[in-house]
């Protein structure tokens, strides 16, 4: 029986390598002792829809950069930027001097205005005198005016009319409140544009392990009918070796029963393919009728291992990673927001001019029925007890939410460096587990084919068959896991490294 060497499963995938012996098992094999010849095995159905790679199909970072541009969560943060960026505006307006225009109309109600004095008894009349003013002789009587003496009162206007401009300006607030709170929604701002570059990064790598997973699934439905086309290899030749005495009936029954949990493992390992591929969808958004094909083989050599001790990586990542960055920000913020809250202990002092166009003018008295002018101007100082007492527990709760991010930030440090660990321990694993279950695939393929070899020749057991049917098996998932982890492994360590940061850009 000549040895066939090592080759891929998957030329789609490269996830499952094929066994060496399955070759050598679809070549008749002697009969034992004048038996009749088992049937040849039949050639293993390929799936070529999981086996099949397309130029235009899907690779994981174009899986990544959809996933990223497409995720629900990375568009929240997009519209909470928006937000951020309307409160540095409004920030900004609060610099400009506070311009106000009154406009208002009232009526007055009807009434007879009490008089400065009543009118005197009827004969006393008040005397006027046309006569220009004269040094010498006295009044000509010709030229007196008598009048009687009437009530005095001061007009009622009804209808008043009032336009008045006011500006302004915050003294006391640009050196205690404006810029500090200014300064604390520009943190705010850089801290959730930060989130959002985080929650594009996410989706990104999730979006590359989802679709390493797809691969995963594929191949291990590949893997699941190998498995079912050596079960039925297995009953052809349990059903010979029956027939002339070399087995029992039970080898037969357990053959077949080996075959029906097969056609159950295709089904479940199907099942899972069609799952993973929805999340893939999902990761993406794409709708169900939209087809999609892996377009990167797992066949290929991974990736490079990311080079440098864990120390200088853990390092890089405590550097690198927004979530830190995005913290510093909001502690930042928080403190400028407790100078905000501490001003309201001190008074606020402002400018303000008012122009002011009435009719009647309240300034003139006594009031006229007329349009009239008038402005003032002056400067201002207002303080409140009350506002003393709430900003002292106001500045101390800032406080407290900056020291509590601070506190957090610590937290987000430690998960940080242990998830740099796991992703750099997973790939030194897998590399040795590359090479590990190569041989052992290898090892595996030898020994089913001397063991198929063995039972067709009456030397061995069907349990020795089937025992080596399931070490087969092993070996080409821990085959197809090991080269899906390695790649998953290094996605997994870029992002604790922050390096994808880089290929998201900023929102």
């Amino acid at each position: 029986m000549r040895r066939i060497t090592l080759i891929s499963l998957m030329s789609a995938l490269g996830a499952v390598v094929l066994v060496p012996g399955v070759a050598a098992a679809q070549q008749p094999e002697a009969p034992p002792n004048g038996a009749p010849a088992s049937s040849p095995r039949a050639p293993e159905p390929t799936p070529v829809d999981l086996m099949h790679i397309e130029a235009s199909g899907l690779t994981a970072d174009q899986v990544g950069a959809r996933a990223a541009a497409t995720s629900f969560q990375a568009k929240a943060q997009q519209e909470n930027l928006k937000g951020a960026a309307a409160r540095i505006d409004s920030a900004w307006a609060s610099f400009l001097p506070r311009l106000s225009v009154l406009g208002r109309y009232t009526r007055l109600s009807d009434f007879t205005p009490p008089a400065f004095f009543s009118a005197p008894p009827a004969g006393i009349n008040s005397v006027y005198t046309t006569q220009p003013p004269t040094t010498t002789g006295g009044l000509s009587p010709n030229q007196l005016i008598s009048q009687p003496i009437s009530t005095l009162s001061l007009p009622l206007v009804l209808n008043n009319w009032l336009l008045q401009g006011t500006i302004t300006v915050p003294i006391s607030d640009y050196f205690l409140r404006i810029d500090q709170n200014y300064t604390a929604v520009t943190h705010q701002r850089d801290a959730v544009r930060l989130d959002a570059i985080g929650a594009r990064t996410k989706s990104m790598a999730d979006g590359k392990v989802a679709f390493y997973t797809w691969l995963r699934a594929r191949g291990a439905a590949v893997v699941a009918q190998q498995a079912l086309n050596d079960q039925k290899t297995h009953l052809t030749d349990a059903k010979n070796q029956f027939a002339v005495g070399n087995a029992s009936r039970a080898d037969v029954l357990r053959a077949e029963t080996a075959v029906a949990a097969a056609e159950l493992q295709v089904e479940r390992s199907n099942n899972l393919s069609d799952l993973t591929e929805k999340q893939v969808r999902q990761a993406m958004h794409l709708p169900d009728e939209q087809k999609i094909a892996p377009g990167e083989s797992l066949d290929n050599t991974p990736p490079p291992a990311i080079q440098g001790s864990v120390q200088a990586l853990t390092q890089e990542a405590l550097t690198s990673r927004v979530e830190v960055k995005s913290i510093d920000l909001n502690a930042a913020a928080a403190r400028e927001q407790a100078k905000v809250a501490n001003a309201g202990k001190y008074p606020v002092i402002s400018a303000f001019a008012d122009g002011i166009l009435a009719n009647p003018n309240p300034r003139r008295f006594p009031a006229t029925n007329d349009w009239f002018p008038t402005w003032d101007a002056g400067l201002q100082a207002t303080w409140s007890p009350n506002d003393f007492l709430v900003a002292g527990p106001a500045a101390m709760d800032a406080e407290a939410r900056a020291s509590s991010a601070e506190a957090n930030k610590g937290v987000i440090r430690d998960g940080i460096e242990i998830e740099v660990m796991q992703a750099w321990q997973s790939i030194r694993e897998q590399e040795v587990a590359l090479e590990s279950t190569k041989r052992q695939l290898a090892s595996a393929t030898e020994a089913y084919r001397v063991a198929r070899e063995l039972f067709n020749n009456g030397r061995a057991t069907s349990t020795t068959l089937t025992d080596a049917e399931t070490e087969l098996t092993r070996a080409r998932l821990d085959a197809l896991n090991a080269t899906v982890d390695a790649r998953i492994a290094r996605v997994r360590l870029e992002h604790a490294l922050g390096r994808d940061t880089k290929l998201v850009g900023a929102p």
